[in-house]
């Protein structure tokens, strides 16, 4: 309701500087009624909506993050081949639906804790491109000042980026106990993937988190593979959002931009409205393989990757809805894919010519406070230099 009271005000506000015989066509132009994939349930007597308003201004936003979270994943691609980002790298393209679909559905207040396929999300919390891309390349100008690299990036409100695998999951519990102790009615999105879902300390995770009615949303981004193992071949049930059990659950097309920002918006009025942790499972896919060292290709055809890209393609099936609808012209679309291609080419120069941080950092930003002793011999302000 409040979501269709901002769109009905929007075309208020915008016939009161027309003359009131443009009404159906500012109507036309403004909203677009948009009928969405239901979801499946469980121990829920309610479902998110599948009618729902989509604003033109909301489309072109939610275009233009997605397409600047692909292209910023395919430099980052071609900058890893080039031996310029060294190490890990999870690449998120395919996925950028489901990081879109949250962020627009709860606030900057509110927290959110995921995996090492964390780039997207630190682009949605609020770092910048340039930031991710140099901290890729592990920069003194990256969102960690270049010595978290791919795998921990964080910003205000998001405690990265971690690399064991699940356990973020207690961490995200945490971060919303706190929420739920201090008062402030925010809550935490917690995100892994099928490949941690088997993880105890998740299931340990949920008894707490559904016992203490934490205000925390569980969300397991299935894309199909945990690494290089199917779903089928890992879990006896693949039914991941019913693994809560006593906790109420969601699947979701998570390819669909539109289908997760519902979806996100009914869990999170669950959490704020005091009644303990939802989960929800997106069913999304990722194009690149695990990691830059896996090819992708050797537990799954290139066929079935190009099926996936020509049918559920979050990008194009937002593209094709919003030119169906005449929200949006090819050219303003292709105006957007300039603008963003510019902004990743000037970050990838700005991620491979800014200084690297010297060595005298190394040990800074350790503590929060003075350390009161040594450890292993140094310090944050010892002086390091090299021997080598």
């Amino acid at each position: 309701c409040g979501t269709m009271l901002t769109n009905i005000s929007n075309v208020l506000r915008a016939c009161a500087q027309r003359n009131v015989s443009a009404l159906y066509t500012t109507v036309c132009e403004i909203l677009d009624f948009i009928l969405l994939q239901k979801c499946d349930t469980h121990k829920l007597d309610e479902a998110p909506a599948t009618e729902v308003v989509m604003t033109r201004e909301e489309g072109l936003q939610y275009y233009r993050t997605m397409q600047t979270m692909r292209r910023m994943e395919l430099k980052a691609d071609q900058l890893y081949k080039q031996k310029i980002i060294r190490g890990f790298c999870h690449l998120y393209d395919g996925q950028e639906a489901c990081a879109v679909g949250i962020e627009a559905s709860i606030n900057l207040s509110d927290h959110l804790i995921t995996a090492y396929r964390a780039h997207g999300y630190t682009y949605t919390r609020g770092g910048t491109v340039k930031e991710i891309m140099a901290e890729l390349t592990g920069r003194r100008g990256g969102i960690a000042k270049g010595k978290g690299g791919s795998m921990h990036m964080y910003c205000k409100n998001f405690y990265g980026g971690n690399g064991i695998v699940g356990a973020q999951v207690p961490l995200g519990a945490g971060v919303a106990l706190a929420c739920k102790h201090q008062g402030r009615n925010e809550l935490c999105v917690c995100l892994y993937g099928d490949g941690a879902a088997n993880q105890g300390q998740i299931f340990e995770t949920y008894n707490m988190a559904a016992l203490w009615k934490l205000p925390v949303i569980f969300v397991c981004e299935n894309n199909r593979y945990g690494m290089g193992t199917s779903v089928e071949r890992a879990a006896a049930s693949t039914d991941y959002y019913k693994r809560g059990e006593f906790i109420p659950g969601l699947r979701v097309d998570g390819m669909d931009v539109l289908c997760v920002r519902e979806a996100t918006r009914f869990a999170a009025e669950h959490c704020r409205s005091g009644k303990g942790p939802i989960l929800m499972e997106l069913q999304t896919y990722r194009y690149h393989g695990h990691s830059m060292s896996d090819p992708g290709v050797s537990y799954r055809t290139r066929e079935e990757i190009q099926e996936v890209r020509s049918k559920s393609d979050p990008i194009s099936m937002l593209k094709d809805r919003m030119l169906s609808n005449n929200m949006a012209s090819v050219e303003e679309l292709k105006e957007i894919d300039v603008e963003v291609r510019k902004e990743i080419e000037d970050a990838a120069q700005f991620a491979t010519t800014d200084p690297e941080p010297p060595l005298e950092e190394l040990c800074n930003h350790i503590f929060y406070n003075n350390p009161p002793l040594d450890v292993r011999g140094t310090h944050p302000w010892s002086k390091l230099k090299s021997v080598s």
